[in-house]
């Protein structure tokens, strides 16, 4: 499928179809929301902020605090130090937006190996496709095609600090091409790159049961994204802030017999990204003290505050550590984003290998199209270090 769009329009185009988010969108300087005029905020490539995997998708998107597996390098890092297996990759892919386009997807490869019982290393490749894309001028005269996509590449280390406390720190190169060599006003566009960090901890404790099995208890917490600002043009006035995100979130295990066990899950996030003024002087904000400042800027003071936090809860339930099946839902503020969604999936272990699958349904919308709806995600694992390892 090849859309037509104008340059003018690209980037907002993009940044829709990288994140159906109206908070993530990139919007003019202000920009508030028609029925209550909190400020919406805008960060530029929100592909970062896209779950990568399909465990985590079937569970709302909460992944913060879960037993620990090849996609914690995106999570929680400094979750891998706790990991049962000693190395594995695993690989995802997801079809985006399915009902509004067919041509756009995001593939992530993960991969892990702990050196020893208290160190481990991860790195990850996420590779986003805005699929093919005709550019016309105002009076819609063809200016050639073009293939926008953007990538991540992170790598990082996390070490146990005690038997039950660790931590965790990623970096990551990022690049955007969303329209590279084409011309806007007289501006030429190019790639927009950044580099950014992510520092996490873990924790984890066991109880032992009375029927043999045990209970867990996790929590973790994660600032994701903070780098560099990112810009399209050499001579930028302003340039954006990447995604950075604070996460925190808890995780519950009932050990419930030999064969059987249940987890439950609840994330919190928040954008430590400014929130935007009438004046724009946010964009002048450093990155450092953009992050500060987003606990405290909102116009609407502390309520509003509390609208730009994001709740993903889940449970999961394993059958002999063989078949699981998860179900979650995800919550967004009404003036923030308004995602809102019920998820559900399932996984099997056999030998090395195992396969997970999630399904996401959207709520509250009513008879709006959702671009959400049907969103799937097929995540395949491997364990290197071999069986029963």
């Amino acid at each position: 499928m090849i859309r037509k769009v104008t340059l003018s329009l690209v980037f907002t185009s993009f940044s829709i179809l990288g994140f159906y988010a109206v908070s993530l969108a990139q919007v003019s300087t202000g920009e508030t929301d028609g029925r209550t005029g909190e400020s919406i905020i805008n960060t530029a490539v929100p592909f970062l902020r896209i779950s990568p995997d399909a465990r985590s998708g079937a569970m709302g998107d909460a992944g913060l605090a879960i037993s620990p597996d090849v996609n914690s390098i995106y999570w929680n890092l400094s979750k891998l130090p706790f990991a049962e297996e000693k190395s594995g990759v695993g690989l995802t892919y997801t079809p985006w937006l399915k009902e509004l386009v067919n041509d756009v997807f995001l593939a992530t490869l993960n991969g892990y190996t702990k050196l020893d019982d208290n160190q481990a290393i991860g790195a990850s490749l996420r590779y986003f496709s805005l699929g093919n894309i005709e550019f016309t001028d105002l009076n819609g005269t063809p200016n050639g095609e073009y293939h926008p996509r953007e990538y991540a590449f992170d790598i990082g280390y996390a070490r146990k600090l005690t038997e039950t406390w660790s931590i965790g720190l990623a970096g990551r190169y990022i690049y955007s091409n969303l329209a590279n060599g084409q011309t806007l006003g007289g501006t030429s566009i190019r790639a927009g790159r950044a580099v950014a960090a992510d520092v996490s901890v873990f924790h984890t404790k066991t109880f032992d049961n009375n029927n043999g099995s045990q209970n867990t208890w996790s929590f973790g917490a994660a600032i994701t994204n903070i780098g560099t600002k990112i810009s399209y043009t050499s001579s930028a006035q302003y340039k954006d802030f990447l995604p950075t995100n604070l996460g925190v979130g808890t995780a519950y295990t009932f050990g419930l017999d030999e064969f059987n066990k249940i987890t439950l899950t609840l994330d919190i996030n928040k954008l430590m990204v400014p929130t935007p003024d009438s004046s724009g002087d946010y964009r002048n904000k450093g990155v450092v003290a953009g992050m500060f400042s987003s606990f405290g800027d909102a116009p609407g003071g502390f309520k509003e505050e509390l609208h730009e936090l994001m709740y993903s809860g889940g449970a999961e339930y394993w059958y002999n550590n063989m078949f699981a099946v998860r179900a979650g839902y995800y919550s967004e503020y009404k003036t923030k984003g308004d995602r809102k969604y019920f998820t559900a999936g399932v996984g099997i272990k056999y030998d090395i290998v195992g396969a997970n699958f999630s399904y996401l349904v959207p709520s509250g919308n009513g008879t709006q199209r959702n671009p959400l709806s049907n969103t799937l995600r097929l995540t395949l694992t491997v364990n290197l270090s071999g069986k029963g390892q």
